[in-house]
């Protein structure tokens, strides 16, 4: 079972003032129900002006509110490791290894310590990671029968061969951990979905099958139920059961208060 560790544990925890960087070895990781944050104020002049952009182009307003949402926690988590405000953290993007375009890992511009980052959101549920070596996150929705096997046919063979060996009714669960996995390693590759699914080898573990990338670490993540995620990071880690910490409204809620009403508690 190289390559998975136990599985992962979920405290309820909030993003503190002041935060270290993950050691070397260790990632951090947090999770956020948007559905916990409605009616909380949400300060889009934090956000810049690309991904108000990309919110105003949704259709959908509660889409917007979960893009708002997810692009708005990141700014803050990001600025309590690097001593940094969120509206001023600003993004660039490693060279693709496919292509060698900048469309790579997201990195954060001018940052005074190396931290890498990934963020995830489908559904209701906001996913973000955090280590000092190469790392991808990934939620997603269990699929219904005939979305499993739309998705299955992507896979690689052995992983296509797992998914099949199990009874119909276990088949959507296992291959939504499975894809998750797939989508966390090619994000922290850099890739994203420009690298063929079916090139790597990123399925259960099992002994008799092949190994998931060198050097590589995958783990499930315990997400809500109907949903699946998992990390993927370039390193060995040296904490087995790294947890994950819930965020609540307060970690992204408007900082600056109304005019004429006390600020929030």
């Amino acid at each position: 079972m190289s390559g998975f560790p136990p599985s992962v544990t979920a405290t309820l925890l909030t993003v503190p003032p002041g935060r270290p960087l993950p050691h070397p070895g260790s990632l951090d990781l947090y999770l956020l129900r948007v559905p916990d944050v409605r009616g909380t104020a949400l300060d889009t002049a934090v956000l810049d002006d690309g991904e108000r952009r990309r919110a105003a182009e949704l259709a959908h307003a509660d889409d917007r509110i979960r893009f708002t949402t997810a692009h708005l926690a990141l700014r803050r988590l990001l600025g309590t490791y690097l001593g940094t405000r969120p509206q001023d953290i600003r993004y660039g993007r490693e060279t693709c290894p496919c292509c060698g375009g900048p469309h790579g890992r997201p990195t954060v511009l001018g940052a005074s310590r190396e931290l890498h980052f990934s963020l995830s959101h489908r559904g209701d549920l906001v996913l973000m990671g955090t280590a000092v070596a190469p790392i991808g996150v990934d939620v997603d929705l269990i699929a219904d029968p005939a979305g499993a096997t739309e998705l299955a046919a992507m896979l690689h063979p052995a992983e296509q061969a797992e998914i099949q060996a199990l009874p119909p009714i276990r088949r959507p669960r296992a291959l939504a951990r499975l894809w998750t996995r797939k989508e966390a390693y090619l994000k922290g590759l850099g890739t994203g979905l420009g690298r063929d699914p079916a090139a790597d080898y990123v399925g259960s573990g099992s002994p008799n099958g092949p190994h998931p990338p060198a050097g590589w670490t995958l783990l499930d993540i315990p997400v809500d139920r109907g949903y699946a995620a998992a990390v993927a990071v370039h390193a060995t880690l040296t904490t087995p059961t790294p947890q994950v910490s819930r965020l609540c409204p307060h970690d992204i809620r408007d900082t600056h208060p109304t005019p004429g009403k006390a600020p929030e508690p």
